[in-house]
């Protein structure tokens, strides 16, 4: 071939080659109300992707190198659709044989591979990618399926920290990358649920990823990362945050059911404003707190009321109140209770990593060492202000002035809604 045909060739190639990028980027940006709207863009689009690789003369196709392109285009324009298809993992799989050292084919045969449910064979596919050199593409999607595999596993936590690990690798090539930042913010956030739900330090992690990736232009139209970011603030109890941001999610993509998740946040919101403005008018508050004034504490300890508590961890201070309610609401985790100390100043607790049984309306609890934040903020219009009390271990809390057992400790496996 002469060398103007090569170049002639490479130019249908990289044609064909932006096509699909354009194609991908529809899928990952285009959120529209109706989600076949969506899928109708996605055919349109794909088909005319197939029609210029068809375009593409036979005698231009026929270097091992150009043909395993062909068939690497070919497969990834196929597999764009949520749903398997066998013909693109055909397509993938000549292009790998044909050119073992095309990375990219790994990575698209790899994620196809995954959609049949087949997760070793799809691992193995990105190891082999990942053995013809570095690849942050390769790294995040392996750090993804890790995070499915673990699903279930008896090693799970091992597996999500292999999956924190990968993410780590892939920003260390490109520091700058949004999507490499988003990853590791998924991977810590599952880090968080795979381990009972209760390390805030792994939240933080995963906040901090999520705001170095919306640095990244490109991925700002990303609705899931909204909605990660905003499961990170819930559990924070950053609740204008959290509100904000489900409702960011909403406006990229409404399939996403964000609405949902501010409508409830809100009813509990609401739920917790009226139990402690119907305190105020009870009578019983002032018998209550007498109650709390006798108890004895550990001399390690500072006994403080909730108004003498500083913002964030009270090192050293405890904190003795009364459960009034149980605060039911529609999440998982954490617990919310109402509680009044001795000061006859009602306030709320929040509970991660122990179960609900194990503190019960009508208990007198000690709290060591709270982390303690005063929420006062708006939402469209109304006003939430309340004190709040979080604890995170079940070394924190004596229930009736006894320690709480081991089996009263949660270990869950929740896993954020979206893909992470």
């Amino acid at each position: 071939m002469s060398s103007e045909a090569t170049a002639n060739a490479e130019d249908l190639f990289a044609e064909a080659s932006k096509a699909a990028d354009v194609l991908y980027g529809i899928r990952d940006t285009y959120f529209p109300t109706n989600p076949d709207d969506k899928a109708s863009k996605l055919l349109a689009e794909s088909n005319l992707a197939l029609q210029l690789l068809d375009s593409i003369p036979q005698e231009k196709r026929k270097t091992p190198l150009q043909r395993a392109t062909y068939e690497y285009l070919r497969g990834k324009v196929l597999d764009v659709f949520p749903e398997y298809k066998k013909e693109a993992e055909d397509h993938l799989s000549k292009a790998v044989k044909l050119n073992p050292s095309l990375a990219d084919a790994w990575l698209s045969l790899g994620n196809c591979i995954w959609k049949k449910g087949d997760l070793a064979s799809a691992k193995n596919c990105l190891t082999l990618g990942l053995s013809k050199g570095p690849n942050k593409g390769i790294l995040c999607q392996l750090s993804m399926l890790e995070r499915r595999m673990a699903q279930g596993a008896e090693d799970e936590v091992k597996i999500v920290d292999d999956s924190i690990k990968h993410a780590k690798e892939a920003i260390t090539l490109d520091v700058k990358d949004g999507n490499s930042w988003y990853n590791l913010g998924n991977a810590c956030l599952t880090s968080f649920f795979v381990t009972g739900a209760w390390d805030h330090g792994k939240l933080l992690q995963s906040l901090k990823a999520y705001q170095h990736a919306e640095k990244d232009e490109r991925m700002r139209s990303n609705p899931d990362l909204y909605y990660n970011c905003a499961i990170v603030n819930k559990y924070l109890e950053n609740y204008e945050r959290a509100l904000s941001g489900f409702e960011a999610a909403a406006l990229r993509d409404p399939g996403l059911n964000s609405m949902v998740e501010v409508q409830k946040m809100v009813r509990l919101l609401d739920k917790i404003e009226n139990l402690l403005r119907g305190q105020t008018k009870v009578k019983r508050l002032a018998s209550i707190a007498s109650s709390l004034t006798s108890v004895n504490l550990n001399a390690s300890y500072r006994r403080e009321n909730i108004d003498r508590l500083l913002e964030g961890l009270n090192k050293a201070v405890a904190v003795v109140g009364k459960v009034i309610f149980f605060v039911k609401h529609e999440n998982v985790a954490p617990f919310y209770y109402v509680l009044c100390d001795s000061s006859q100043i009602c306030y709320i607790l929040s509970v991660y990593g122990i179960q609900s049984e194990a503190i019960k309306e009508g208990d007198q609890v000690t709290l060591l060492e709270p982390s303690y934040r005063y929420v006062d903020f708006s939402w469209k219009g109304k006003l939430y202000q309340f004190r709040s009390v979080r604890v995170d271990f079940l070394e924190q809390v004596l229930v009736n002035g006894k320690n709480l057992s081991p089996q009263h400790s949660v270990q869950t496996s929740i896993y954020a809604q979206n893909k992470t």
